[in-house]
């Protein structure tokens, strides 16, 4: 009995009513911010719910009121890849976002380079070139291009026109690269420089390894556009289906079964699927190096 007076009482400190108006303010603001974020997230994600679930419904009930499939027709994807050219969709969109990725990146990084370190006259002006052509609509210039390419070179009806501009580089990729270049100090490239190596070896084993993240911005940007892009192939390959993208494929399939919205929700889920999964595989990287661009002007 003794030992059990001996326990110390703990005295509950009383709460100011300043105190407690605090801790229910942050209380608030917590369920206000984390409100707002489920809200914004239901936003971007039931979209691709509802373009989900449609693509597993019977025809008689997509666009119904139901919003839960009453069998999940999962052989509407099997109907969307055996629809004559859809295979064939693929094979063009990867060429061309595949390709031309490639060729952008290795065309627009020594550009890059040059503008981030090196001294010249004319530099601040190249530079405003850039940015300038960055600010130029495509539609402004298709006119002359579809001529030039069209009718001098005959090459309409193919992706031909829309690949090789991508290795002469582009604007946004340039400019992009040499505000992530701006962020690598000078020191390790007079130190690389002092060890004998050429600007070119320079570039490729110092600046290269180190500016990962931003190539990777560059190369996911330019991919998602490519995979994307609906203007190019309808100017260029709309004669000729066998150089049709799924972007353009997409619109004639909807076209084509224009009461068979599953069917044709099945078919933007499978376009939209390679780009949901390379973003998801590549976040990382791509938000480190579109974060890091903007630390030096």
């Amino acid at each position: 009995m003794a030992q059990v007076l001996d326990r110390p009482v703990r005295v509950k400190t009383p709460v100011s009513p300043t105190e407690r108006t605090a801790r229910r303010r942050t209380l608030l603001e917590w369920i206000a911010v984390h409100s707002l974020g489920v809200a914004a997230a239901l936003f971007f994600v039931l979209p691709f719910v509802f373009v989900f679930l449609t693509s597993l419904m019977s025809d008689s009930q997509a666009l119904s009121r139901d919003l839960i499939p009453h069998t999940w027709e999962w052989s509407n994807y099997r109907k969307v890849f055996d629809t004559p050219g859809f295979l064939t969709w693929w094979k063009n969109t990867l060429i061309y976002a595949g390709l031309g990725t490639v060729l952008t990146v290795a065309s627009s990084i020594p550009v890059a380079y040059a503008l981030a370190k090196f001294r010249f006259r004319g530099r601040n002006l190249a530079l405003m070139l850039v940015i300038s052509m960055m600010m130029l609509p495509p539609q402004v210039v298709i006119i002359p291009m579809y001529l030039f390419w069209a009718k001098q070179l005959d090459l309409s009806g193919t992706l031909w026109p829309l690949i090789i501009p991508m290795a002469f580089g582009d604007a946004f990729s340039i400019f992009l690269l040499r505000q992530f270049l701006m962020t690598i100090p000078n020191e390790y490239l007079d130190a690389a420089k002092v060890d004998g190596c050429s600007e070119l070896r320079t570039l490729l084993r110092v600046v290269l390894p180190m500016a990962r993240p931003g190539i990777a911005a560059v190369g996911l940007f330019q991919f998602f556009y490519a995979w994307n892009d609906y203007f190019g192939p309808q100017i260029y390959a709309s004669e000729n289906p066998g150089a049709w993208t799924l972007s353009y494929g997409l619109e004639s399939f909807k076209g084509a079964h224009h009461t068979d919205w599953n069917l044709t929700m099945a078919a933007t889920v499978l376009v939209m699927a390679p780009v949901i999964l390379v973003f998801f595989f590549a976040q990382k990287a791509f938000v480190e190096g579109v974060t890091l661009t903007g630390v030096k002007g």
